[in-house]
């Protein structure tokens, strides 16, 4: 599994934690953002991340914001993303063998305090310790996963197609995104859509 780390700037300072707890689960890839960025709010970045996944550039992205809860809500939004807002390591182990998403959303200012890095530690690793959608429990797994397969075919028929999306979005907003430019330069070069691609270097 290829694995993105990325999160807002006001939670700078958890991004060489999220990249250490998560890089031993797959190849991982530290989009940032970091201290020499400019500054990008949960909403520029979940519109990154509809970027990252949309293209297949990446499987996989663990993001967070102060709560976790407006970056996931930002996500859910988006074409193409199923966002999971995992605060404990229970909630990571169910998200990723019942609801097989492919954005977890972390609280990284919201009770994170002393030791915080210990429940991070915990919760990447119940959710990446297992295969995703497996469902759980065992004994109700067939159902489980019939279950996600409707999440899902009704996620992509609620969301419009995300090149018309992006298409809406207004100028400032476009320019604001393509300015992250290690997500912009990775995608042109491992993304596999086509159309998302192509779409960047449009508007270059």
């Amino acid at each position: 599994m290829k694995i993105g780390i990325i999160q807002g700037t006001s939670q700078i300072e958890k991004n060489s934690i999220l990249y250490e707890c998560t890089k031993e689960y797959g190849e991982v890839i530290n989009f940032g953002c970091f201290e020499n960025e400019d500054n990008y709010s949960y909403v520029e970045i979940a519109l990154e991340i509809c970027l990252l996944i949309s293209s297949k550039a990446v499987d996989f992205i663990v993001t967070g914001c102060s709560s976790g809860q407006g970056m996931m809500i930002a996500c859910n939004s988006l074409p193409h993303l199923i966002c999971g807002y995992l605060p404990t390591p229970q909630d990571a182990y169910l998200f990723g063998r019942i609801n097989d998403g492919n954005v977890a959303s972390l609280p990284l200012g919201l009770n994170y305090g002393w030791a915080g890095e210990i429940n991070l530690k915990a919760t990447l690793q119940q959710l990446f310790e297992e295969p995703f959608g497996i469902g759980y429990p065992l004994k109700d797994a067939k159902r489980k996963k019939e279950d996600t397969k409707k999440i899902k075919e009704l996620n992509q028929l609620a969301k419009k197609d995300v090149i018309t999306f992006l298409d809406e979005l207004d100028q400032q907003m476009i320019n604001k995104i393509l300015s992250k430019k290690n997500v912009i330069d990775y995608i042109l070069k491992y993304g596999k859509d086509k159309r998302i691609k192509q779409w960047i270097l449009n508007r270059r």
